[in-house]
This record gives structure tokens, C-alpha cells and sequence, in this order.
């Protein structure tokens, strides 16, 4: 089963989602986006929890970057859209991340902006 979750919808400051359950999942990604931009950027940062209580980023986010095979995949712990408009994908790290049980989405505005983030997660069920 595919879960479609809005966790920051249309924000115009800095936001942090509701708790999202990571019960089940197989595989979580992440489409970031910011839009209406005059000035200043948005960082969008991936939290995770074993309790629902205390979070933490951490670098479990895979980006889509050239790089040669032997060097792996690329993990960060956030996207910083820069000074514009701008929407990325990324996927959530799927061994490392498979022993949290939450997950919130931080979007820290710079000046304006609007900020959405959308979750899927696919689950086991």
C-alpha cells in the first residue's frame, strides 16, 4: 500500500510537520518545494524518532548526484533550495532508516516563500 501524506502544506514561515508513523514502511521519499520566491531560500531537514519525543537530524536523506559507482550513494541532511523557486526529490536511506518510527519535516524559511513537502511511504500491509 502507497501513502500520499501533505505534511507542509502552503506554509509562508517556518514549519515543522505533524509526527508521521514509519510502521511498515518499506521505502519513504520526499518531494520538497518552494515556491513564490522573491528573496532568501528554504531548508527542508528530515527528522527521525524511536520514541515520538525526542528528534534528530540526521544525514539518511539520498540525493540524486553524479558521482562515480564506487563511491557510493550521496546522503545529506537537508536541501537548501537556494535563493529561488525550486523542487528536488529524495528518497529516505532504506537500511539505515528501517529502525525509526517516526518522522516530522522541517521547512526553515529565509525571508519568504512558500514551502510544501509530501511524504510517500510505502508500507507492508
Amino acid at each position: 500500500m502507497r501513502e500520499v501524506i501533505h505534511a507542509i502544506n502552503a506554509a509562508t514561515a517556518t514549519t515543522t510537520s505533524s509526527a508521521i508513523p514509519l510502521d511498515d514502511a518499506t521505502a519513504v521519499s520526499f518531494q520538497f518545494q518552494r515556491s513564490n520566491h522573491s528573496a532568501g531560500k528554504t531548508v527542508f531537514t528530515v527528522t527521525l524518532s524511536n520514541d515520538g519525543t525526542t528528534y534528530t537530524a540526521s544525514a539518511l536523506l539520498v540525493d540524486n548526484v553524479a558521482n562515480a559507482i564506487s563511491e557510493g550513494l550521496t546522503r545529506v541532511a537537508s536541501y537548501d533550495t537556494g535563493a529561488a523557486n525550486a523542487t528536488k526529490v529524495y528518497v529516505l536511506d532504506p537500511v539505515q532508516a528501517q529502525s525509526f518510527k517516526y518522522l516530522k519535516v522541517i521547512a526553515t524559511e529565509t525571508t519568504d516563500g512558500t514551502h510544501d513537502a509530501w511524504v510517500c511511504i510505502q508500507r507492508d500491509r
